[in-house]
């Protein structure tokens, strides 16, 4: 559940983040599909050092 979050929210912020910077809908997707697989990361490790640590 904290990976696709971390997708959703990543992928929020990066096209936010290049649609400030003036890009095009290419650019949106791409910085979205970028900042939403790093979060998804971050998300993975959150997900498994709480598995670890709870259980």
């Amino acid at each position: 559940m904290i990976i696709i979050a971390g997708f959703v929210l990543g992928a929020a912020y990066g096209a936010r983040k290049a649609r400030k910077a003036g890009g095009k809908r290419l650019d949106l997707m791409q910085y979205g599909a970028g900042f939403g697989i790093a979060f998804a990361l971050v998300g993975l490790f959150v997900t498994l050092i709480l598995d670890r640590t709870v259980l």
